[in-house]
């Protein structure tokens, strides 16, 4: 798993026109090569009518997944103009489709690159992108004497409290950076005094918009 990455924050379109051309760029979050493929097709039924229906993701760690499909417009001009958008923006598990109805002006192999290109990246910046940084759930359970200074520091700190149960015992759900665990409980042992119990559970992403 990586410790982190750049993807898109969530599903969504917007529009431009050049040239009398409507580019209606949509995209979504895919983590498979079916999850995109079957978005794809969602698009091209919704749009059945449109000119043409230009896609392209990027899918896996390594980026192992590529595919740009151009949907009749010239070779090259569509489908690769929005997959080079996607990498240089080192985005992973994104899926664009760029949908285009002719508006009556030819735009040449040069114009259809840069409009491709400028509806994914336009389209990018409307939807909003989020940095996914993989962290350690901790568990600390405490004697209730503890709870007001523990709060009190951990609220502080860089960590964040995902959730306290009030059991027999409190237990606080703390997100922590996998690399700053072994710091972590070092300085859960020095405010407790040794006295709380420090349990280490899964891993997740958070999200942060960048």
């Amino acid at each position: 798993m990586l410790s982190h990455y750049l993807t898109v924050k969530q599903s969504g379109e917007h529009e431009i026109v050049i040239e009398k051309s409507r580019f209606i760029a949509q995209i979504k979050r895919a983590e498979t090569e079916e999850q995109a493929q079957e978005f794809i097709q969602s698009i091209k039924k919704k749009h059945w009518n449109a000119t043409h229906n230009c896609s392209a993701y990027l899918i896996g760690e390594n980026d192992q997944i590529q595919k740009a499909n151009d949907d009749g417009e010239p070779s090259g001009t569509a489908g690769v103009p929005i997959l080079e958008v996607l990498k240089k923006r080192n985005l992973k598990d994104t899926v664009v489709v760029v949908t285009r109805y002719f508006g009556g002006i030819k735009l040449g192999a040069g114009g259809l690159i840069r409009a491709y290109g400028k509806a994914t990246s336009e389209g990018l910046n409307a939807i909003g992108i989020v940095e996914r940084r993989l962290v350690q759930t901790a568990h600390v359970t405490i004697d209730y004497t503890w709870l007001g200074k523990l709060e009190k520091e951990l609220r502080a700190s860089e960590y964040k409290i995902k959730q306290i149960h009030y059991l027999d015992k409190v237990e606080i759900e703390v997100y922590v950076e996998e690399a700053k665990t072994a710091t972590f409980e070092e300085w859960m042992v020095e405010l407790t005094n040794g006295q709380g119990e420090i349990r280490l559970g899964e891993k997740v992403y958070l999200e942060e918009e960048v």
